[in-house]
């Protein structure tokens, strides 16, 4: 549910973006900063909000943001009206809530790695992980019926109160005191490190298996963020006469089931005796492999059907990831789960913006969509060799152990 949320949250911004920009009197320009900013602040607290989480709990610091970033979502229209200078006050409000939503998936792979058994990690993962796809869609259908009959703010609205609720329930009702107050005293914990329990980075940063998951994950971050970002223009561009909700749902639709899917195969394989690492290797093959080569397809074809068959295969199938990498790094070293995510998602997300302005560079040079299509299969491919050759699912962090 916290995931949904956020990914409510997330879009309200870029849903409401139209309509923002003829309210204020944005230009294109003008609205990329809005939405940009939000993409650099969860750059910076991802390693951050992975380190304070395996030191005083996941849940604490889900949280302790979440109430936050639905807090600042709720008053956006508010403060917004109240400035003279919107443009200027909406981009640091879209900045804050990315410092705060960055800790979000970190603290999740923290979480699992000491709440959930290994045999059934790979089917949590990717059930939280559908929250991604249901908050898409949520906000994606209840948003343009608020946008349009209510206006803009009311999806902000709508985002923040159900955030802030949502908060309210889980920690009057679920969590117990001491797990969902962060003191000063955890604060202190996290950020600061005492001779007795320093962590031998150098020496995690050495062993193969750990830049290999960290390879492969910045690059399905860096091209999953690189396709979201360019695929609805070429959608646009490719087939101006197709409607445009079938691809905001279609492929959605598709992945929520082919997520849980992947988690219980994952898990059942397990069980039945297939070795850790073997079966995290398969779920990456059709992950970053299988779906690499339906986004060459999609790259290639004319028709608006099949396009939005080969986009919704390669969606569904990226939820693989879910089950290989995203468990992996749980699998290696659950003593600091959540830092290493940070460090794999933070270089993603940078890399990701470097891929989105080359895809750009290339479309525009070319005039094709082939060189941007290309390059996502090409960073899949060599993410998934360098995964498939050194990976391991055993422990790399007993030595990291506190004694």
């Amino acid at each position: 549910m916290g995931t949904c949320l956020l990914y409510c949250a997330r879009a309200s911004m870029p849903i409401c973006a139209v309509s923002m920009s003829g309210f204020f009197g944005w230009d294109k320009r003008q609205s990329g900063v809005a939405l940009g900013s939000f993409f650099w602040g969860y750059c910076v607290t991802q390693v951050v909000g992975g380190h304070l989480s395996d030191k005083v709990g996941g849940e604490k610091v889900i949280l302790l943001s979440a109430l936050s970033w639905g807090f600042i979502t709720a008053v956006t229209p508010l403060a917004a009206h109240m400035t003279r200078d919107p443009l200027l006050l909406v981009s640091l409000l879209r900045f804050l809530m990315g410092l705060l939503q960055g800790v979000h998936f970190p603290a999740l792979a923290s979480l699992f790695s000491r709440r959930v058994r290994d045999n059934e990690r790979a089917f949590t993962c990717s059930a939280v992980g559908c929250g991604s796809q249901l908050g898409t869609l949520l906000i994606g259908g209840v948003g343009s019926v608020l946008l349009e009959w209510y206006g803009w703010e009311s999806v902000f609205y709508f985002a923040g109160f159900l955030t802030l609720s949502w908060g309210y329930c889980l920690s009057t009702y679920l969590l117990k005191e001491r797990e969902r107050i962060l003191t000063f005293e955890d604060l202190g914990k996290g950020f600061s490190l005492s001779a007795q329990t320093s962590v031998p980075w150098r020496s995690l940063f050495k062993k193969a298996p750990v830049w290999a998951v960290i390879i492969a994950q910045l690059s399905v971050a860096s091209t999953s963020f690189t396709l979201f970002s360019w695929v609805p223009t070429f959608f646009k561009e490719r087939f101006p006469d197709g409607k445009g909700w079938v691809f905001n749902v279609v492929p959605w639709l598709v992945a929520i089931p082919s997520a849980i899917f992947s988690g219980l195969l994952s898990d059942y394989l397990i069980t039945q005796g297939y070795k850790t690492i073997w079966v995290r290797k398969l779920m990456q093959v059709f992950g970053m492999g299988v779906s690499s080569l339906f986004v060459f397809c999609l790259a290639h074809t004319n028709s608006y059907c099949q396009a939005i068959a080969f986009a919704s295969v390669a969606v569904g199938l990226q939820t693989f990831n879910h089950s290989g990498i995203t468990v992996n790094v749980q699998d290696l070293a659950p003593s600091c789960a959540g830092f290493l995510f940070g460090v794999a998602n933070t270089g993603g997300a940078l890399l990701g913006v470097v891929w989105v302005y080359l895809s750009g560079y290339l479309i525009e040079t070319t005039g094709s969509w082939g060189p941007m299509f290309h390059l996502v299969v090409a960073v899949n491919v060599l993410g998934l060799i360098v995964f498939l050759e050194f990976a391991k699912s055993e422990r790399m962090d007993m030595e990291m152990i506190h004694i």
